[in-house]
């Protein structure tokens, strides 16, 4: 069982595990294991995922899951398949956990009437700044 969140809890039966070989340097034994593992999961159909959930993921990470429905992980991190399952399964509850609390909506408020009589007068105060840097004709120059 894949434990999330008290309300998350996914058994490993809804997991698909594929093992490939990995690329990348290892010497002999890159040619020889399958260490790289590929998690399947059909997110769309997954039972154990509460609906505002599954919305928010598939929202959220809907260039993960193929055109069936299924999330697709792959680790090759390990020189071992235990390890690269584990870290699948752990990006799986990583990305679970991000979506998992709904976001708090924004509520719109008012500037306070402190703050407006502030930002008139500082606006004020600029404006004479720059009143004052106005050319003004003295009579002096003709």
């Amino acid at each position: 069982m894949l434990f999330v969140t008290p309300r998350i809890q996914i058994p490993f039966d809804e997991f698909e595990f594929t093992y490939v070989r990995s690329s990348g340097p290892g010497g002999q034994n890159v040619n020889k294991v399958n260490s790289k593992a590929v998690l399947r999961w059909p997110v769309t159909v997954s039972p154990s995922l509460p609906a505002d959930v599954r919305a928010r993921f598939l929202a959220r990470f809907h260039n993960k899951v193929t055109g069936d429905g299924e999330l697709v992980i792959s680790s090759q991190r390990y020189r071992d398949q235990g390890r690269n399952n584990q870290d699948c399964l752990d990006k799986v509850k990583e990305m679970l956990l991000e979506v998992a609390k709904a976001p708090t909506v924004r509520r719109a408020t008012k500037p306070s009437k402190g703050s407006k009589v502030r930002r008139l007068a500082s606006k004020k105060i600029r404006s004479s700044t720059k009143q004052g840097r106005r050319d003004k004709p003295t009579g002096d120059d003709e």
